[in-house]
């Protein structure tokens, strides 16, 4: 195993992952309060891996299996040798009980959704937060139920469908609860972690984003030495934020090379050029390939083809310039932590691919080059943060996620430059008016989509017959689960009048309800 540069000087925690769709919230919550933190597959986390890792805590996760079967993940045995605090969750507070000497069983209570829990003992785990005797919302998820809690264990809270909903060794300082403190659903979650990372292990947060640019630049001088660095720049935060460090690390090392699709926001293209040749004077090579971008896509109406024809062609023309720079010897590029732990699956399994996503995978590979990935260790909050402790404009870092493959899926069907400047032109209005009612920050991603469908309308006494289009605003915290943005049916009416007025082409806007799941944020 090889530890991230930034482990090694940070106190630090360790999440051990068996499963849960939530797994990243927990890290998000610590790293939210200065505590640095990595997580890392059960089967992974061995003796060997223990000794190396030092962590100062220990977080055991949720889990979709039920601890009560024979062929369930455990957590290692060494962990519960370290001598550090523990933290089970959900199905993490089950392992220890089965793992310790306690007993899980399958209840006919299962308990999904919001649920109260009483504390009815005092711990360190509530300090300052929860009193006995007091009833506090929380969020379960289990259909298993501990039956029987090991020796040495006492109950400290208890619900209607969990009496062990929170348990504790005080002695040996392992603590476990049946609910997710992780989510938003459990107001008060993040207080407990925090009692659990800092009152009971006595981290003190050393996390930083100051500590971490200085921590980076170094390692990335370290790592690239007098060497050339070329960097694909696509407009949007992670990448731009990347360029940014390394450039502050390495100088005119870095070249670079932003491929305009044509499938960009309005004004997009213009802002990045500037913002990185005016402002930070960083080399900066401009391709403007709208036209073979849309060639390639001419008549392709199948979502996964459209993705891939951007990423291969992408590929191309990126290639094609950064051929042209000399000594070059590494590819940067904007990976996110998130990316770096979905490409490990827990079980060792497949994991299901819901769409796949546009980057510049294959090109190391193709031309050689060694990855330069500064910001892998970071949730997206975290690149944003970074941002602006490098001085980028608010606006430019607070802007909303825009896919890879830009406005093409976001244009269900075939692609034309027509359809692209429609979506593009109806695309600004949308979000000029929300920042004009002051909701842009409010909102996680609001974008706008034309739909295949063209319907008869009356404008000025005449007939129309038009596109639809689809107005979409979602709120999250990170992009895994989403509902949608309730606006005003006064702010969708004027919106959707501005939108008919000043673009020639659509006469109908309809507005998306759907939540994530059972739909996603993007409409291919």
């Amino acid at each position: 195993m090889t530890l991230d540069p930034h482990a090694e000087v940070h106190e630090r925690a360790l999440i051990v992952d068996f499963g849960s769709q939530v797994t990243q919230l927990i890290a998000r919550r610590l790293r939210e309060s200065g505590v640095y933190c990595e997580i890392h597959p059960f089967n992974r986390v061995n003796a060997a891996f223990l000794a190396e890792y030092a962590p100062r805590a220990v977080i055991l996760s949720g889990s979709p299996a039920s601890a009560n079967m024979s062929t369930s993940p455990r957590a290692a045995d060494e962990i519960f040798e370290l001598g550090v605090p523990i933290l089970g969750i959900c199905y993490g507070e089950q392992t220890i009980c089965a793992q310790l000497g306690g007993d899980v069983e399958q209840s006919d209570h299962k308990e999904f959704g919001r649920a109260h829990v009483e504390v009815v003992k005092e711990s360190p785990l509530f300090e300052g937060v929860w009193d006995v005797g007091g009833k506090y919302q929380v969020w379960m998820s289990h259909g298993d139920r501990v039956n029987a809690i090991p020796e040495g264990f006492d109950v400290i809270a208890r619900s209607g469908g969990a009496p062990f909903a929170a348990i504790a060794d005080e002695t040996r300082r392992i603590y476990a609860v049946q609910f997710h403190p992780e989510v938003v659903h459990t107001p008060d979650g993040a207080k407990l972690l925090e009692n659990f990372t800092k009152h009971i292990a006595g981290l003190t947060g050393d996390w930083t984003m100051a500590a971490f640019r200085e921590e980076a630049v170094a390692a990335i001088r370290e790592q690239v030495g007098s060497a050339r660095v070329i960097c694909g720049l696509s407009g949007g935060v992670d990448s731009s934020v990347a360029a940014v460090l390394i450039h502050e690390a390495i100088g005119e090392q870095l070249t670079c090379v932003f491929v305009d699709t044509g499938l960009m926001r309005a004004n997009e293209g213009e802002e990045v050029v500037g913002l990185f040749r005016d402002s930070y004077n960083i080399p900066l090579i401009h391709v403007e390939a709208e036209d073979l971008f849309l060639g390639k896509l001419e008549g392709v109406d199948d979502p996964e083809k459209k993705r891939k024809i951007i990423g291969a062609t992408f590929i191309d023309v990126f290639e094609a310039e950064a051929g042209k720079i000399e000594n070059a010897e590494f590819l940067a590029q904007g990976t996110l932590y998130p990316d770096v732990i979905e490409s490990v699956s827990f079980d060792g399994g497949p994991s299901v691919t819901i769409k796949s996503h546009h980057n510049v995978g294959g090109l190391p590979e193709r031309m050689n080059l060694k990855l330069v990935e500064p910001l892998r260790e970071l949730f997206k909050d975290e690149v944003r943060a970074l941002g602006r402790e490098l001085g980028l404009p608010d606006h430019f870092v607070g802007r909303h996620p825009f896919p890879g493959p830009g406005l093409a899926i976001r244009i269900p069907g075939a692609v034309t430059k027509e359809k692209a400047d429609i979506l593009r032109k109806a695309d600004a209005i949308y979000l000029d008016e929300i920042r004009k009612a002051g909701l842009y920050d409010e909102i996680w991603q609001a974008f706008a989509v034309l739909l295949p469908v063209r319907t008869v309308g009356v404008m000025g006494d005449e007939r129309t017959y038009d596109h639809v289009l689809a107005l979409r605003a979602v709120t999250s915290t990170d992009g895994m689960t989403a509902d949608y943005y309730p606006f005003p049916h006064e702010f969708l009416g004027s919106c959707a009048t501005r939108i008919i007025n000043e673009v020639r082409g659509v006469n109908r806007v309809v507005y998306d309800i759907t939540s994530k799941p059972p739909g996603t944020i993007e409409w291919e």
